[in-house]
C-alpha cells in the first residue's frame, strides 16, 4: 500500500474521525437522543469544557453531530446524532464487543 492509498483508504479516514480520547463516548451518549452542551459535560466529568467543544466541533465539520441553537432565555445547545453519525453506532458497538472478547486482562467500561 503506498502512502498515498494509506491516505485515501477508507478505513483510515474513519479512524481518524473517530480519533479523540471523548469522541466515540460522544457518539454513544448522543445515540440515545439530543442532549445539551451541560448535559453531555454532566456525563463526562473528566472532560473539560474546552476540549468537548472542540471534539463536538471536528463531529459536527465531520458530519457526524449536528449543532441545534435552541431560541430561549438563557440561550441553549443541543447536539444530535445526524443520519451519518446514526450510522456509525452499530460500528462502535461491534468494536465494543470485540473489546469485551478479545482484551482480556484490559479493564472495559461496563
Amino acid at each position: 500500500m503506498t502512502y498515498n492509498d494509506f491516505e485515501n483508504c477508507a478505513v483510515n479516514i474513519t479512524i481518524g474521525m473517530l480519533a479523540g480520547k471523548w469522541k466515540p463516548v460522544i457518539l454513544q451518549h448522543l445515540a440515545a437522543g439530543e442532549l445539551r452542551f451541560i448535559q453531555l459535560w454532566r456525563l463526562l466529568p473528566r472532560v473539560s469544557k474546552k476540549v468537548l467543544l472542540e471534539q463536538l466541533r471536528q463531529l459536527e465539520n465531520d458530519g457526524l453531530v449536528q449543532r441545534h441553537e435552541h431560541i430561549k432565555f438563557p440561550p441553549e445547545v443541543g447536539y444530535a446524532l445526524t443520519v451519518k453519525g446514526e450510522s456509525l453506532i452499530p460500528v462502535l458497538r461491534q468494536i465494543d464487543q470485540w473489546a469485551r472478547v478479545n482484551l482480556g486482562d484490559v479493564k472495559v467500561m461496563p
